[in-house]
């Protein structure tokens, strides 16, 4: 699958982060196919966070995803594991194991940041953009 979910979280569209993300998704030839700046709802957060059900974090990604608005965005890559490319350059999502040059590497200034999502596979992926575009699934 050459197309992934993408999120700039609450956090980052707080600090006014979109434009800096969007233009390194762009600098590694991935192309926006969809795009919606809105705030998640609770029923879409607890189906995008499904898998996590029953754990002592769980309240708290709800919580957090669904507090201001995000940016939440299909991309589109040349090859089929685009969900890898962006991986790689979200970095750790511990933001003190963030490599420099990565999204939390250089964007994250509190250890508490996590300023991006991006689907962990090509499964993920489908199941994500299903539940964020309809459409595009």
């Amino acid at each position: 699958m050459n197309r992934t979910l993408v999120i700039v979280k609450p956090d980052g569209v707080e600090r006014g982060l979109i434009g800096e993300i969007v233009g390194r998704l762009e600098a590694k030839n991935l192309r926006l196919v969809a795009a919606e700046l809105r705030t998640i709802s609770r029923e879409v957060a607890v189906g995008h966070y499904a898998e996590h059900e029953g754990k002592p974090f769980y309240d708290d990604l709800v919580h957090f995803i669904t507090r201001s608005a995000a940016l939440v965005m299909v991309v589109e890559g040349p090859d089929d594991q685009t969900y890898a490319v962006v991986r790689t350059l979200m970095g750790s999502t511990n933001p003190k194991e963030a490599a420099p040059g990565t999204i939390r590497g250089d964007l994250a200034i509190e250890l508490t940041e996590n300023l991006v999502h991006g689907s962990d596979g090509e499964e993920s992926a489908r199941r994500e953009i299903g539940l964020f575009f309809p459409g595009l699934a």
